[in-house]
């Protein structure tokens, strides 16, 4: 976790996800262990898993077109915590 900037207490907090990104983000969070890393950690998620994980969900195919977007916002999100967690501890 550290790796990625993340401490035991920033996996225990609650959130309120609105009924409109629930696909989005049940999808983001099964994705947690398919993140692409480089030498200065997460690059980005592994888009080639996307389909795979959303039918281990019950997401229908036709449907990650309409929520990839919202996938992609919370992806530059974490990337973006991760860099900020990343520079604060050099």
């Amino acid at each position: 976790m550290r790796l990625f900037g993340l401490s035991p207490e920033d996996l225990e907090q609650d959130v309120d996800v609105w009924s409109d990104n629930w696909l989005a983000f049940s999808l983001f969070n099964a994705l947690a262990t398919q993140w692409r890393t480089g030498a200065c950690g997460a690059t980005g998620l592994d888009y080639t898993s996307i389909r795979d994980v959303a039918e281990y969900l019950g997401i229908k195919r036709k449907t990650i077109p309409e929520i990839f977007h919202d996938l992609q916002v919370m992806e530059a999100e974490a990337l973006a915590v991760m860099a900020e967690a990343r520079d604060s501890s050099q």
